[in-house]
């Protein structure tokens, strides 16, 4: 423990002061006590109120009090462990074509980023996010960062197009959180076994927002056992129906559905979970089943209120004891 004050310790000289002054005072009494006694005064059946190590019980918890009031005026400080959430969320948003579907209102995409965008404001500062859009191929629209601004402007900044690599989305969310590029093996597609080891990351998460329709390697299942073993834990979210819908797209009509198989695999696979969002309203639920590991840090707080109140707790006693004791607060 550290003092912000600490010349305000001198203060203390005056407890064993108070203590001398006590003992005089008790002295005094005792003898006051003996004259009136030898008067006749006192009969001598009657023990002196103050007799009994108890009796000093009062004053002395008042003694305490002020002690304790005396170290808070040196501003006192600790080190503190306080509990927190930290960790690195990734929102791995899918951008291809088949996110313009209507068949989520008002589009699959659109739903997804406003939702997105509330879960973004509800995160302690402690979060660091990131997006990630994938379509044909993947980029980190925004890298993992504490502040809120920027990742909000690079959801705004989502549109539809092009095909659905939701394996190059899973690899490219992986490097946001290891802060490497993951290389892949010869333009294969598959994540390259003999590369770099990517790390363990037990306090982050890979929010998916997919239909889950996967066009182009690497395949999503294999990439998801690589975020298994580096502690990631995917949540997929499954934006649009079963059933499906049709699309408009340059005069061709395409349709598309929701896989939720796929989706539900890949939570399996990182023990994350998943959820569909049949509608907005669901889609905004889904956000709030996320959670990050709780974690303990120490910081220095100024701890001065936690004596002030020690030291009102121990006068309330001191009066308690006293009023039970002699029907008087002191």
């Amino acid at each position: 423990m550290t003092f912000a004050w600490p010349w305000m310790l001198v203060t203390l000289a005056a407890v064993p002061l108070l203590v001398l002054a006590y003992r005089r005072d008790l002295r005094r009494r005792a003898r006051r006590r003996a004259e009136l006694a030898a008067l006749g005064l006192v009969p001598a059946s009657v023990r002196p109120a103050a007799a009994g190590r108890l009796s000093h019980a009062g004053p002395l918890l008042l003694l305490a009090a002020l002690t304790v009031l005396l170290v808070a005026l040196g501003r006192p400080s600790a080190s503190v462990a306080e509990p927190r959430r930290e960790g690195t969320v990734i929102l791995a948003f899918d951008v291809s074509t088949s996110m313009a579907a209507k068949d989520l209102a008002p589009t699959r995409l659109e739903a997804a980023k406003k939702a997105a965008r509330a879960f973004v404001l509800r995160q302690p500062s402690s979060i660091r996010l990131g997006v990630v859009a994938f379509g044909d191929s993947a980029v980190v629209a925004q890298q993992p960062t504490t502040e809120r601004g920027p990742v909000l402007a690079a959801i705004d900044r989502l549109a539809p197009q092009g095909g659905t690599a939701l394996g190059r989305g899973l690899v490219t969310a992986l490097s946001a959180i290891a802060g490497k590029p993951l290389t892949l093996e010869g333009g294969s597609g598959q994540p390259d076994s003999e590369g770099p080891q990517i790390g363990y990351y037990g306090s982050s998460v890979i929010v998916l927002l997919s239909d889950g329709e996967n066009t182009t390697d690497p395949d999503p299942q294999e990439v998801a056992q690589l975020a298994s073993a580096a502690g990631v834990r995917v949540y997929p979210i499954g934006l649009g129906s079963a059933a499906g819908t049709v699309l408009q797209v340059d005069g061709f009509q395409i349709s598309t559905a929701l896989d939720e198989a796929a989706l539900k695999q890949i939570a399996a696979t990182t023990e994350g979970s998943y959820h569909a969002a049949a509608d907005a309203g669901a889609l905004a639920k889904v956000y709030g089943s996320i959670h990050l590991a709780w974690t303990t840090r120490t910081q220095r707080r100024e701890i001065t209120s936690w004596f002030a109140a020690a030291a009102a707790l121990l006068v309330l006693l001191a009066a308690g004891w006293s009023v039970t004791r002699s029907g008087r607060v002191v």
